[in-house]
Order: C-alpha cells, then structure tokens, then sequence
C-alpha cells in the first residue's frame, strides 16, 4: 500500500489560491511598452488563441505545481524485506593450502579432481548456507594468513574460497600457526558461540607448537574446534615415509581436546556428507533483525513535473 512519509507536504497544495488571492492585482494601466512587431504580432496571437495555448497558459503551471508538491509529500510503499538470521555464532574456518592439496587422487562424475578442486566446490557451498554466522577464512601452509575477516557476507567467503591458490602461504603444513592465529582473534569475540572448522590433508610438520597443546588452549577459551582429516591415506595405513597422507590422529585429538567433532574424509561424496553433518552441529536457525525498507515514488510526479516544464517552454517559444 502506498504512504505518504511527509503527508503535511500536502498543505501547502492551496498555496497559491492564497497568493492570488492575498496579493493585489496588478494595474491594467501604465506606460505601453514598445516591442517588435514580429513579436508583438505573437503576443496578440497566443492571447486569441484557446485549446491548447489556453491550457498551457492556465491549467499546466498548476498541474507542474501539484506534481511538485506530490513529491515533496514523498510517496512510497513498504517492501517486504526477509529479516537477517543471525545466529550469534563466529566460525572460522581453517584451510589448508599446503602443496599436497595438488593431488588428484578425488573423483567427481566419475573424472578425477585434485584435492583443493573438491574443497573448493564443497567448501564454498558450505560457506554460503551459514547465512546467520560471522564467518572468517583462514588459509595456511607454512605459514598461515586470514583471507577474510570475520563477516556475515558469507558469498564473500564463498568467492574466496573459490580462488585461493595452492601454495601461496607455502608448502609445508603448519597446523598450530593456523589453528592459533584463529584463537588470537575468537579469543576477543563477544559472540555466544566460537567455532572452528579445519581442514587438512597432511601433518604438522612446521611451526614451533604442538597441535595438542593448541587444542587445549581452545578447550580453556571456549572454543570448538571441529576437525577434517583429508585424504584417501593416512598415518596409520601408508607406508612409512608415504606423501600426501594425513595425520587423522593428530586432528582427532584435537577436536577431542576442544568439545568438537572429527571427520575423516576420503572421497568427495565423504567431504559433502561432512558438511552436512557440521550443518546439523552449527545449526544456522534463529530470530532475525527485522527492518524497514522502503521503495521511494517521489522521483515519478518530480520527473512528470520537469518534463511538463520542457514541454511549455517548447511550445511557447
């Protein structure tokens, strides 16, 4: 339904009857004015003249201020808006980007795909369904960077995580540096929940901390730290010095330490079941913050207005 915002405007539609008939009239008499007769012949023309010429000399300047005032009264209509879920949750989630990550040892339709391929898909899908959450994007190899900071623009998370680049903080494993770096910045949140949500296909093999003892510093913080070991192998069943295994023990360990959960992924179709099973942990539903929104009309009789303007100048000329 549309409203008025300012409806008082309104009042001022009267304004000039009330200057007509307030003012005196102008005297009919006085000195004649010499003009040239091309114009004068003009003149005397328009004042004979009716239809058209005695509608936009009467009646269009009235219109013009009538369409004005309609849009100082500002005309417009209240939009449904969907409120923005917010569930008071921070979720950072912890990628790793170390050079095993090139291996194509997953398959998706039946083509083979490197690792960093699926987490990708999978992971920038998880990342836009956490509408609600103030999520921040972690990503480490040797060394470990925030991507993104903390936000509820969770398609920016998503983009990011679709264009990162493997081997861009290094190529080694530091999984304490990045689990880390997400404690300093959950330590300072006010929000109810902080969670974590890392993801590595290797073992920690750089840094100067222990994951465990990381771990349980997030225990002491309040922190969950939710855990994915990736990879078809891992320590317990590769050859001794076999690349591109995952420490799965290490990283259930640590989720262990923490209140959260371990995944051990394999496949691709494993990697989706795990994000769905993390939707179910940190479920997203809550009250919304509500707002009004308006769409804004005033823009339609200003315009009529101008163009009636145009057109009378046009025609008087």
């Amino acid at each position: 339904m549309i409203e008025l915002a300012s409806p008082l405007a309104l009042l001022l539609l009267p304004l000039p009857f009330l200057v007509i008939w307030l003012l005196p009239a102008a005297p009919t008499g006085g000195p004649a004015l010499a003009v040239p007769e091309r114009i004068g012949q003009g003149i005397l023309a328009g004042a004979g003249q009716g239809g058209e010429a005695a509608w936009r000399r009467r009646f269009a300047p009235w219109m013009v201020w009538v369409l004005l005032v309609l849009a100082l009264a500002g005309p417009r209509q209240l939009e449904p808006i969907p409120a923005l879920k917010v569930s008071g949750r921070d979720l950072a989630i912890v990628l790793d980007l170390s050079g095993s990550m090139v291996r194509d040892d997953f398959y998706l339709d039946g083509a083979a795909i490197t690792r960093m391929a699926a987490v990708q898909r999978v992971g920038a899908a998880f990342a836009r369904r956490r509408a609600g959450d103030r999520v921040a994007l972690i990503v480490f190899g040797s060394e470990a960077y925030y991507a993104a900071p903390f936000t509820f623009d969770t398609e920016a998370i998503a983009r990011q995580i679709e264009t990162s680049v493997i081997g861009i903080s290094g190529r080694a494993t530091n999984i304490s540096d990045a689990l880390g770096l997400a404690l300093k910045r959950l330590e300072t949140s006010e929000a109810d929940s902080k969670v974590v949500i890392l993801l590595s296909d290797g073992i920690n093999n750089a840094g100067a901390t222990n994951p465990r003892g990381v771990a349980g510093l997030a225990a002491d913080l309040g922190i969950r730290v939710h855990t994915i070991a990736l990879g078809p192998k891992d320590l317990t069943n590769s050859a001794p010095g076999e690349n591109g295994v995952v420490d799965a023990a290490t990283l259930r360990a640590v989720s262990d330490l923490s209140g959260g959960s371990s995944f051990r992924v394999r496949t691709t179709e494993d990697l989706v079941a795990v994000t769905d099973a993390l939707d179910q942990l940190e479920a997203t539903d809550s009250d919304g913050l509500s707002a009004q929104v308006f769409a804004e009309f005033w823009i339609w009789p200003a315009a009529f207005a101008a163009m009636l303007c145009l057109w009378i100048g046009w025609r008087a000329e």
